[in-house]
Parts: structure tokens; C-alpha cells; sequence
């Protein structure tokens, strides 16, 4: 019998990699589906969320907010940042007000860092100066002079310093500080049309990969490297580590305040 052709998005970094070996390579049940694997940058696959492109994507738990009518977040694999999250760098130290007087690159308007840095300005974004740039050229925005100050995510978090770049503020330590609670960044989600026994299948899919790259690590990290940029085996495996795929995790609490900070920024 063939099977059914699902699409699924993720970023080309380490994380999702690692996440994602054991239904790439085959070695778990797919539960009747075929996955055809689409690689792009995280803001690249919120937007093709708002249009419902995908049958399976990686999101931001920002985007999230403007999708659930579309998609169901899946309990599985999401990123959080327990006391470390994205960041911003620049050449030098700046204070937040400095900060908010310079142009900013940043990763995309829809990802959770840039809802993170508009609550840590206090300031929405049509009232501070950025420019988008695709994740993995921020450190060239910044030390070309195209910005003065770069939000990073994924492993920038780990090798600024190697581009000559200063740490300004940790934004998942400041919102540890200020909440008690770890940042919210991203998730996996489901096409709602795809029905509830597709749901379940592709969530316990989702599951044993994870579940099969925390058992065979090494392989998995391995794999993993082929898209750890400018990181060796240690610093991928601390990366995967700190930002990489949770098991059952308490996401609807943290979705709530995605709809409510939503709300609040719409607002004014």
C-alpha cells in the first residue's frame, strides 16, 4: 500500500536536525505516511504557516497566535529557553536606551526573538528602526555597519563571539528575571484538516524520532553536525542540549500569553 505523502518544515540547524533523524533516515514508524523533509529558515516557515502551505511545519510560538485557527500544536519537540534564549550583539556595549535608537537586524518579525525584544524595549515595532536579515547573515549585517546591534537565535547564540561581537542582553534570562518562567521559542504544528487520527499518528511519529535520537545520541548528533554552522561536535551537543526538542511539554499556558501579548501589541 503507498503511503501518504505528508509535507514537513524545519530549520537547517543542528536542533531540528537532531529532532528530526530517526523519521529522515527511517528508523521509527512513520505510521503509514511518507515525509518529504523542506528545509528553510524559521521566518521563511511562519509565513508559509499563515497560508497554510504545510502539512507539518516548525513555528514560532509568536506565529503560533495568528495560525491555531489553521494549525494544533503539537506536544512534542519544542524549544525553550530555560535562563538563555535569542540575544542581541552588536561591536560594542550599548544600554537599552542606546539600543533603542539604533537599527537592529533581526531574524524575521513573526519568530519569538522579535516579539521577545520588543517587550524587553517596551516599545512595538513601529517605533524603533530594524531591517530583516536571514538568521545566519546577522553577524555580517553588523560588522558590515547595515546595522548597528543583530537578534540572534540558533547556534549565534553560542559562536558571537568568535565574529568579534559583544553580548548586550540575553533576552531569556531577562525574561526569566522578570517572569519566573522559561521563554516560550518555538514548537511543531499540525494542519487541522488533516483530521484527528492523521494528528495522532504524526504526533506519535514525532515522539519516537525524538525519543530515538535521546537513545542513540551519538548517531543523532552526528547526523546533526552536517548543519552546525561554524560549531564543533561540543558546542553542537551543548547547542542541542539547551535548545533542542522537549518531550510532552506545558505549552498551552505559554501559547495563552503569545494571544495575549499579541493583543496587547496589536493594541497600539
Amino acid at each position: 500500500m503507498d503511503k501518504r505523502k505528508l509535507t514537513l518544515g524545519h530549520s537547517p540547524d543542528p536542533d531540528d536536525a537532531f529532532m528530526f533523524y530517526g523519521l529522515a533516515k527511517g528508523l521509527v514508524p512513520s505510521h503509514g505516511y511518507e515525509f518529504e523533509h523542506i528545509l528553510q529558515d524559521i521566518q521563511t516557515l511562519n509565513e508559509r504557516a499563515t497560508r497554510g502551505e504545510l502539512d507539518v511545519t516548525a513555528i514560532s510560538i509568536h506565529a503560533y497566535a495568528y495560525v491555531s485557527d489553521k494549525y494544533a500544536l503539537l506536544p512534542s519537540g519544542a524549544s525553550m529557553g530555560d535562563g538563555y534564549g535569542p540575544m542581541l550583539v552588536a561591536k560594542q556595549k550599548f544600554t537599552k536606551e542606546e539600543v533603542a535608537r539604533k537599527t537592529i537586524a533581526v531574524p524575521g518579525t513573526m519568530t519569538s526573538a522579535f516579539l521577545a525584544l520588543q517587550l524587553w524595549l517596551g516599545k512595538p515595532a513601529k517605533e524603533f528602526k530594524y531591517v530583516v536579515v536571514p538568521f545566519d547573515r546577522i553577524f555580517e549585517a553588523v560588522r558590515s555597519g547595515k546595522a548597528e546591534v543583530g537578534l540572534i537565535i540558533h547556534e549565534g547564540q553560542l559562536t558571537y563571539g568568535k565574529s568579534g561581537l559583544q553580548r548586550v542582553v540575553d533576552l531569556g534570562k531577562w525574561w526569566q528575571k522578570v517572569t519566573g518562567l522559561p521563554l516560550p521559542l518555538g514548537g511543531n504544528a499540525i494542519r487541522r484538516s488533516l483530521g484527528p487520527e492523521t494528528i495522532a499518528s504524526v504526533s506519535q511519529a514525532l515522539r519516537d524520532s525524538i525519543q530515538y535520537a535521546i537513545d542513540h545520541r551519538d548517531e543523532a548528533l552526528a547526523y546533526a553536525m552536517q548543519f552546525a554552522r561554524d560549531l564543533d561536535t561540543q558546542l553542537a551537543d551543548k547547542f542541542v542540549c539547551r535548545c533542542g526538542p522537549i518531550l510532552g511539554l506545558f505549552l498551552e499556558s505559554m501559547t495563552n500569553r503569545a494571544f495575549k501579548l499579541r493583543r496587547y501589541f496589536n493594541a497600539l
